[in-house]
Order: structure tokens, then sequence, then C-alpha cells
């Protein structure tokens, strides 16, 4: 994820291209159900993939709150 942060020139940016990898995981999300319930994936490899994408999410979303916080604070 560095090489996506450093690319960030304002701290505004950063929180705009954190808030698009947000919603580009939870399409994804959408995606790999669609793919489960379709049956191209397995119900493991499904979770599998899902497992590591809510990590993602929840490592983007906890980013975001701290970005926003600092910006309040500082």
């Amino acid at each position: 994820m560095s090489a996506f942060t450093e690319q960030a020139e304002t701290k505004n940016d950063f929180k705009h291209k954190m808030g698009i990898a947000q919603k580009e995981i939870n399409e994804t999300i959408y995606w790999l159900e669609l793919l489960k319930e379709t049956d191209y994936l397995t119900l493991e490899q499904f979770e599998s993939i899902n497992t590591d994408a809510i990590e993602i999410i929840k490592l983007i979303t906890t980013i975001l709150k701290s970005a926003k916080a600092n910006s309040i604070n500082g």
C-alpha cells in the first residue's frame, strides 16, 4: 500500500484515494458473492478469498477513520 499512499499529494488526496480503495473492495466482495452463488467458486475458495477481502476492508476502514480523526484533531 505504500506505493499507493506515496502517490497522494495531500491529506485530502490520501483520504480520497483510500475512499476509492474502500469502494473497490466493497465491489470485489459483491463479485465474490456473485461468483459463489453461481457456483463459479466453491465454498472453500469463496471463504478463503472473502476472508482476505474482509481483512482488507477492515484495514482500509481503520486507515480512513484515523486519517479523518487526524485531520479533525490537527
